[in-house]
């Protein structure tokens, strides 16, 4: 997590494999982009694009050109900007099967150090599918490339594996090659400016931590629900399904957030430390009591913004009998001494009534209540809600007395607000590109970390595969979600939280 000056004087390279591809044209690229115009990349940097298709490097660049207007937070390129930034880029055909096409890579990097008269930071980025990142690690050290431990790194996307056997042996296979130290596995959840406020508001805030307990908290709930369906991803969602997609990263990341002890500094591996130590003190559901602590669904179709769309069985590249999960549920505890007892609820799914990533502390009722009158409105329980998105804010629900000559009371919000920052804020690759570089792993997942999320939830995904939801699909479009995922928190007494409503 960066929290050192701008413009770093060590020169760096980046090298993108899947240069061509979606996520390099949507996220690293107009992040590279927005970096170099606020002076966070280095004076001395080099971009080198590789990819299967053979282009010149004009077309690559206008390739580009086109991308970054369309998604830069910053808008339409100015082109005195652009062309001083494409000035930058270099393009270079490989196949990611043949280590033989790296190594004109190596040469290009012989060209920039001897250039530059300086040692570069090297960084890899595996901006393909998850089944090339060992591959591609493999013909770096087949073709010679950089790999000096003090300079070189490799980032791979999630996911990171498709079970626990599939992330040991990719695990492995990376660490045959590089040290721990050299591999950034990516969540872009983490480089979410709200998410990286959390563990400010936690842990800089002295009123807040002594109530951040099961003394004071009832129940937490961490939703991250979407409207729009699976798209053109069918191919790999119908194979991987909600708690894969969404659950084992991204939920469980916010959950160790919210969850992890106070580190003793603020440096990668004493946090990272910290967010091991609640995965592995999580509490194993047991097969017998699968169904009491998960909910699972599937979308059929309906109407969204007045719009009919289909239902997940009628999706592109889906299987017309799918029994994948569109929606996922889960009650989860922490056995240890701050969350004995306190349930975290967790829910996710797709085409829902509201896109937003919402995290709710329900803090318990007062331990006495003197204001027992009807009339003067039973105090409500204090409750502190971090919404990720759309709305980007940190809202604290207390109560307080209506002003006149009665003692009525009413909820009212202490708000910490960034919409009237957003247009200046980072996008979450920026962020992280900006950790990459300076070699800070903080935001970043450790193998272990990985490893304790799989054995999460694939007690959860065995039972699914074996057990085939005879009810899909149970929950339409437009819709709060299935019925089952209500009935598992009703159980304890609870509601999930509202959405934002629609704007």
């Amino acid at each position: 997590m960066a929290i050192s000056g701008k413009n770093k004087a060590n020169p760096v390279i980046f090298i993108i494999f899947g240069g061509t591809g979606d996520l390099t044209n949507r996220k690293i690229m107009p992040a590279l982009y927005n970096l170099f115009l606020d002076n966070w990349l280095p004076e001395k940097f080099a971009i080198i694009g590789s990819s299967y298709t053979k282009l010149s490097e004009e077309a690559y660049r206008n390739g580009l050109l086109s991308a970054v207007s369309q998604f830069s937070r910053k808008g339409k390129v100015v082109h005195e900007q652009w062309d001083a930034f494409a000035a930058h880029i270099q393009y270079q055909y490989a196949d990611i099967a043949d280590a033989e096409t790296f190594r004109p890579l190596g040469k290009l990097m012989d060209d920039y150090k001897n250039s530059w008269n300086q040692t570069p930071s090297i960084i890899y980025y595996c901006a393909v599918a998850p089944h090339f990142f060992s591959v591609i690690a493999g013909n770096i050290s087949k073709a010679g490339l950089e790999n000096d431990p003090e300079t070189t790194r490799i980032i791979v996307e999630k996911p990171f594996g498709t079970d626990l056997e599939s992330a040991v042996e990719l695990n492995r296979k990376l660490l045959c090659i590089f040290q721990e130290s050299q591999i950034y596995r990516i969540d872009h959840y983490l480089g979410k400016e709200v998410v990286q406020n959390i563990m400010a508001f936690r842990f800089s805030n002295s009123i807040i931590e002594p109530l951040w307990n099961r003394n004071f908290i009832e129940h937490v709930q961490i939703s991250v629900t979407e409207q729009i369906g699976i798209g053109t991803r069918g191919k790999y969602f119908d194979n991987a399904g909600v708690l894969r997609d969404m659950i084992q990263n991204h939920l469980l990341q916010l959950f160790c957030i919210m969850a992890m002890e106070p580190p003793v500094d603020f440096i990668a591996d004493e946090v990272r430390n910290r967010k091991v130590d609640v995965l592995k003190a999580m509490r194993k559901i047991e097969p017998g009591k699968i169904e009491m602590m998960s909910a699972r669904g599937q979308y059929s179709s309906g109407w969204v913004e007045g719009k009919e769309v289909a239902g997940y069985r009628e999706e592109q590249d889906v299987d017309p009998k799918s029994n994948t999960e569109t929606y996922a549920a889960l009650k989860l505890y922490v056995d240890n001494w701050r969350w004995q007892g306190i349930p975290f609820y967790l829910r996710t799914g797709k085409r829902l009534f509201r896109t937003a990533s919402v995290i709710t502390i329900q803090f318990r009722e007062v331990p006495h209540n003197i204001f027992n009158n009807e009339e003067m409105g039973a105090p409500k329980k204090n409750r502190l809600v971090i919404s990720i998105q759309p709305d980007m804010s940190i809202r604290f629900e207390l109560q307080s007395k209506i002003p006149g000559l009665e003692m009525n009371l009413n909820t009212v919000d202490i708000v910490f607000d960034y919409s009237d920052h957003e247009k200046d804020t980072p996008e979450a690759y920026e962020t992280l590109l900006v950790d990459a570089i300076d070699g800070d792993q903080t935001l970043f997942m450790r193998a272990d970390q990985v490893e304790e999320a799989w054995k999460v939830v694939m007690p959860i995904l065995n039972y699914w595969q074996k057990n085939k939801a005879q009810e899909f699909p149970n929950y339409s479009a437009d819709s709060s979600g299935p019925e089952n995922a209500e009935a598992l928190i009703a159980r304890d007494g609870f509601h999930w939280f509202n959405l934002p409503d629609k704007k």
